[in-house]
């Protein structure tokens, strides 16, 4: 007789985000949705519930004027 151990698990992902300049910010998965942390912040900007809306937030914290970044997974 086999057991199969059943475990939940969820993907995870880190994404950088590049300006024109290097990098301006990182969005990292979590339990809680999607933290989104600008470049040379002390704490995170938010958390949000998905991908597209954390590339927005980080976006609308950029520069006013700055083209939207490019995102990279880690």
């Amino acid at each position: 007789m086999s057991t199969t151990a059943s475990v939940k698990s969820r993907t995870r992902g880190l994404w950088v985000a590049y300006g024109t300049n290097g990098v301006v910010g990182s969005i990292r998965h979590s339990d809680d949705g999607y933290v989104v942390v600008m470049s040379g912040a002390d704490a995170e900007t938010g958390s949000y519930p998905s991908l597209e809306v954390a590339k927005g937030a980080l976006y609308s914290h950029m520069r006013p004027g700055s083209g939207w970044p490019r995102y990279q997974e880690h």
